[in-house]
């Protein structure tokens, strides 16, 4: 090691495989240089918390691993967004990730950035083994309620899945119009994988429908509320009347207050 310089010790972390990083550790710890033994520090530290990630998604695996020794093979992961917004529809989605999934990061959507929620997206839907968006509109949500329209955004989802899951793991509710095995699991994005990837699905499908909707109804700053009731958007309501998108059941409940 000591015959090599900084930048090829770097190429050389680069092009190694997990396996041949803690042997390499081990020499960049017991080299002369500063320089390296703290770069040999920062390479263990990331791989400590590499690995902790690692687990923590293992954990998330639990309940799809339980199910599949139960004999089930098409799990979907099922959630929504955008039950409680003034504007706009509800979306769900609908996942279901392959056995070997280890994406880092996976985690409840409403606890990512907008932007890592993105790049967190790209990686499910390119690994995905089948996936599946539904939403339904402000006019459905006031005609049938929301919760009745967060079951249709559901069956809509799974049915454009392109295969039909044998299993739905789904985020604190049970469809009752769904004849697929359901367990609803509370709090399921933040303890089972798929559910996870499918709350990272459907909210950001939906935030890019309201970023459209922006374009059109620049004055209620769906860009940045999404739709729900922030006092700016309670301001521009009272200021500019609703839009078109905007639930009329759910301004009436917001004034009674």
């Amino acid at each position: 090691m000591k015959t090599r310089s900084v930048s090829q010790i770097r190429e050389m972390i680069n092009g190694a495989c997990r396996d041949e990083l803690d042997d390499i550790i081990d020499e960049l710890l017991q080299d002369e240089r500063i320089s390296v033994r703290r770069m040999g520090e920062r390479l263990m530290k990331k791989l400590k918390q590499e690995d902790k990630e690692l687990e923590r998604i293992n954990k998330m695996k639990e309940m799809e691993n339980r199910l599949k020794a139960k004999g089930y093979s098409l799990i979907a992961g099922i959630d929504e967004a955008g039950r409680g917004p003034l504007a706009g529809p509800v979306a769900a989605a609908a996942v279901i990730l392959p056995l070997d999934f280890a994406v880092p990061g996976i985690k409840d959507s409403k606890k990512l950035t907008a932007g890592k929620r993105e790049t967190l997206y790209d990686a499910i839907i390119q690994k995905a083994v089948s996936y599946g968006v539904g939403m339904v509109d402000n006019h459905e949500i006031d005609r049938i309620n929301i919760l009745q329209a967060t079951y249709k955004a559901v069956l809509i989802a799974v049915d454009r899945m392109g295969v039909v899951p044998d299993c739905l793991l789904i985020d604190a509710i049970t469809v009752p119009q769904c004849s697929i095995h359901q367990e609803s699991i509370i709090k399921g994005d933040q303890k089972c994988l798929s559910i996870a990837a499918a709350s990272i699905i459907a909210k950001v499908e939906r935030d890019r429908y309201m970023d459209r909707m922006h374009e059109i109804y620049p004055c209620y700053n769906f860009i940045s509320n999404k739709g729900y009731g922030t006092m700016e958007h309670m301001e521009a309501l009272r200021k500019n009347g609703p839009s078109p998108i905007h639930r009329k059941t759910f301004i009436r409940q917001v004034n009674r207050r």
